[in-house]
């Protein structure tokens, strides 16, 4: 294996850096408090400076829509088990409705026989 000249003796930088967030704090070597934003590889296009949009940024509003999804199904558990509550002393009120029918009917039919 020879090496190409001009094509595989060279070492040329990599031309992007990392996009997603945990990428790039392994590569600084950052903690979780460090800001990622500040550490993204940009590159130089005529006037200005282009950077990739950070995937997996921990912001503080996808922090708050989290909190916002959980508050929603707690809530929707908390009525489920009202409902779930109500039901059952519903159903409990029906069978004492029904026994007492049921019970007025055969007194009456025992009546009926004597």
């Amino acid at each position: 294996e020879q090496e190409i000249p001009g094509l595989t003796d060279d070492q040329r930088p990599r031309r992007l850096g990392p996009k997603r967030a945990s990428h790039i704090r392994k590569l600084f070597a950052l903690e979780k408090k460090d800001d990622v934003r500040k550490f993204v590889v940009r590159r130089e296009v005529k006037k200005t400076t282009k950077a990739p949009k950070i995937q997996r940024l921990i912001t503080p509003n996808m922090l708050q829509r989290k909190r916002y999804y959980k508050s929603i199904i707690r809530k929707r558990m908390v009525l489920g088990q009202k409902a779930k509550e109500d039901y059952h002393k519903r159903l409990v009120e029906y069978r004492q409705e029904q026994k007492e029918a049921r019970a007025a009917e055969v007194a009456k039919k025992k009546k009926g026989k004597s």
